[in-house]
């Protein structure tokens, strides 16, 4: 979670493992683009960044957040990834419809989580206007690609 104290952009390199002969998938939402876009932007960046080839980062795209379950539990049953992460962006609205939507996609990601042999790394920023989506996808508070991406790399490792 990023706060003023701590970006998600920040992590110290030297305890990230190298990732060169790791693969990882990525799912991303084509809800709120701009934002998904950037937040998959970081990861894979970050991804490459600690060695990982860009043939071995797969991405599919998804048509909105609560699909990203879906997509992820596809990549999970291929036994070639080391870790697969999930990007998307729900923004608050006028209805009930955003708590369902982040519980659904938490709660189903979590799931997958404990009955998949590939760990799903939760990249779903939940905010409550686009500002905040902005500051969390590469604006003032870090880019929470670049986290999820390192996260991933840990946890293939793990």
């Amino acid at each position: 979670m990023a706060t003023a104290l701590h970006p998600l952009s920040d992590y110290d390199a030297t305890k990230v493992p190298d990732a060169s002969n790791m693969c990882f998938g990525i799912v991303v939402s084509e809800w709120n683009t701009e934002i998904t876009g950037a937040l998959l932007r970081g990861a894979v960046s970050t991804l490459e960044k600690h060695g990982a080839l860009p043939e071995n980062i797969h991405v599919k795209r998804v048509p909105g957040s609560f699909e990203l379950i879906y997509g992820a539990h596809q990549m999970t049953l291929n036994d070639s990834y080391d870790a697969v992460i999930i990007l998307g962006c729900v923004i608050r609205g006028e209805t009930p419809h955003f708590d369902y939507i982040c519980q659904g996609v938490t709660q189903g990601i979590a799931q997958l989580n404990v009955t998949s042999q590939t760990p799903v790394v939760y990249g779903l920023l939940t905010t409550n206007d686009m500002q905040q989506a902005k500051d969390r996808s590469g604006g003032k508070l870090g880019n929470k690609g670049d986290e999820c991406a390192v996260v991933a790399i840990k946890m293939a490792k793990f």
